[in-house]
């Protein structure tokens, strides 16, 4: 089960591309170019660390992961955790607990997945502006600013990082409102690598002695 791991900070709310009142247009355009270069990738795979600080910036821990998505399929590892998904089914495998969680996917449900992620994550519950550029680690960064329009989520600010010339997220900051900040930053990333289907089901022969807990 996803405890601590917010998938939905790499992998923030989603649903329909549609514009909040009083978003800047300049951040919807490069919003939008992210959106339409990650639809061209038939895959893609990728690294990134995920960092929890408090609210003064201090690192509370940092951790690293991977991920791979092929259509709508996915796998996530991390920390302990693997996340297979083959379109229909979710399974969640907990290591620490040799335990799988079996779930099906709710396209209806609003379900946050990594692919909605790297695309469609600039919904009408945020106002959105660009806060600028700056370079980081010799890339150009475009930063965009995201405030929630509901004041009863448990964040208050996100701040998505866009890589200027590959049209894709480097970066990912979610601000709680209890002060801690989750972010996942993209360390690696390559596209169109070829994938097997069965990469995105889970097999328990694969792990011994591993207890299913179905809830579809």
């Amino acid at each position: 089960m996803m405890k601590k791991f917010y998938l939905s900070a790499l992998l923030v709310g989603t649903t329909a591309i549609a514009i909040a009142q009083a978003s800047d247009p300049a951040a919807k355009a490069i919003l939008d170019g992210v959106s339409a270069k990650f639809k061209t990738f038939t895959t893609v795979q990728a690294t990134f660390t995920y960092k929890v600080e408090n609210a003064a910036g201090k690192a509370l821990s940092t951790k690293t992961g991977t991920i791979l998505m092929k259509g709508t399929k996915y796998k996530v590892t991390f920390s302990g955790q693997e996340i297979f998904c083959n379109g229909t089914t979710i399974w969640n495998y907990d290591k620490l607990e040799n335990e799988v969680t079996i779930s099906k996917l709710d396209a209806s449900s609003g379900m946050v997945t990594p692919q909605k992620l790297f695309t469609n994550f600039y919904d009408k519950d945020f106002r959105y502006i660009l806060n600028g550029e700056k370079k980081v680690n010799g890339k150009t960064i475009q930063e965009i600013e995201m405030t929630p329009l509901d004041k009863s989520k448990p964040f208050h600010k996100v701040y998505v990082q866009v890589d200027k010339a590959a049209k894709t997220i480097y970066s990912t900051k979610v601000l709680e409102n209890a002060g801690n900040r989750y972010s996942y930053t993209v360390t690696t990333m390559k596209t169109n690598v070829a994938m097997a289907d069965t990469q995105f089901t889970f097999d328990k022969k694969n792990y011994p002695g591993v207890e299913e807990v179905d809830l579809r």
